[in-house]
């Protein structure tokens, strides 16, 4: 079991309400390798992200979920954390919005690109000079 995966409440309960729904990683398709190599792209982006953006303040990324259709505000680690299990487990964890996160600590995945993207031709502005 991964160490930061939450402790089942209901683990050896023979009452478990979600043992009718079976276990979910027996339908799991492994990831192609395209997938692989997107997730493995993800978890790069994030650790330049996470290096630029949180001295400056940022705690995480706001995500809009295609699930419940509401926005996200996920911690560097958690994303991390995600990610990882999305690579190792072939599906993505089930998520909990943060509670009552401040909208202004968290960025978009665009904006964290961006932001990098500038940084990157501000650099090479300057290397030119």
């Amino acid at each position: 079991m991964h160490e930061d995966v939450p402790l089942d409440p209901f683990a050896g309960d023979p009452n478990d309400p979600a043992a009718a729904l079976g276990d979910p990683r027996e339908e799991v398709t492994p990831l192609s390798v395209s997938e692989r190599e997107d997730v493995l792209a993800d978890l790069a982006d994030l650790e330049v992200f996470r290096a630029l953006l949180e001295p400056l303040g940022v705690r995480g990324l706001s995500i809009d979920c295609g699930d419940c259709g509401k926005q996200h505000y996920i911690d560097w680690d958690l994303l991390y954390g995600n990610l990882r299990h999305l690579l190792e487990e072939g599906l993505p964890r089930v998520h909990e919005p943060a509670l009552s996160p401040d909208p202004v600590d968290y960025v978009s995945w665009e904006y964290a690109r961006g932001y990098v993207d500038g940084v990157i031709d501000s650099e090479e502005g300057r290397d030119a000079s």
